[in-house]
């Protein structure tokens, strides 16, 4: 099912689920355009996907505000020939911590990444896509952002109200051939979760599945949605936890 037409923007896309979602994508001959903050990172990732055949370019970004995001947005669809095809919107931060403990700071770079960020990836892409009659939007959510769960309230807010914005880009873009979907997912095995150790295993044992999912497992929901293979779902969440939302 090779697309060699086709152009994806995966922001953090230089490890974990995104770098998965980057590797699955590639495979299906889609030209991959791989963001991330770490320049060496985003190079390997690169390299990985060019020494399999596939075709991917790397930006760096912080994607720390609106302007950094249009940017990102404006050198995906030169690196693209003028249209980015599916977006996905992986890239964010999980600091969790009690709300009377979180400072100014830090709230300001968990909604700048998870939030604003996306937003106006989607602001730039989206009316591109609809002129173009087709495309999809995949947002990276979480599984506490259906739950309340002390030490969550701000990662799983910022991902709450991506889950609100799947659905209200679904109504905004999906009438112009715009799909817009979102995955949630459960305590997932990453470089990024590495430093959680037992903690991950902890809360992955709450779920029916018991066991931390891997970045793979993860990536096979993103790319189904990002895909003709969901061409009739739109505007849902689609909870890849293990089973834990469903208890």
């Amino acid at each position: 099912m090779a697309d060699n037409s086709l152009t994806a923007l995966v922001t953090g896309g230089t490890s974990g689920i995104g770098r998965a979602t980057a590797n699955k994508l590639a495979q299906l001959g889609i030209h991959v355009v791989v963001v991330g903050r770490n320049e060496e990172r985003g190079e390997k990732a690169v390299a990985e996907i060019r020494s399999a055949g596939g075709k991917a370019d790397f930006i760096a970004s912080d994607l720390r505000d609106a302007a950094s995001a249009r940017e990102v947005a404006r050198r995906a669809i030169a690196i693209g020939q003028g249209h980015v095809d599916i977006l996905i919107n992986n890239a964010g931060i999980f600091p969790f911590g009690l709300t009377h403990e979180t400072t100014e700071e830090t709230f300001d770079k968990v909604y700048a990444l998870n939030v604003k960020a996306p937003y106006f990836l989607v602001a730039e892409l989206a009316p591109l896509m609809a002129k173009r009659g087709k495309g999809a939007i995949v947002n990276i959510s979480t599984m506490v952002a259906d739950y309340g769960a002390s030490g969550m309230s701000l990662y799983g807010s910022s991902k709450a109200a991506m889950n609100l914005l799947t659905k209200a880009w679904a109504a905004e873009y999906g009438p112009s051939g715009v799909r817009v979907n979102a995955v949630s997912p459960g305590p997932t095995r990453t470089e990024g979760t590495d430093a959680m150790g037992e903690g991950l295993e902890q809360l992955a044992a709450q779920a029916p599945a018991g066991r931390p999912a891997t970045a793979e497992e993860i990536a096979e929901a993103i790319v189904f949605l990002a895909t003709d293979r969901s061409s009739f779902i739109q505007g849902a969440k689609l909870a890849v936890d293990g089973g834990r939302t469903a208890i």
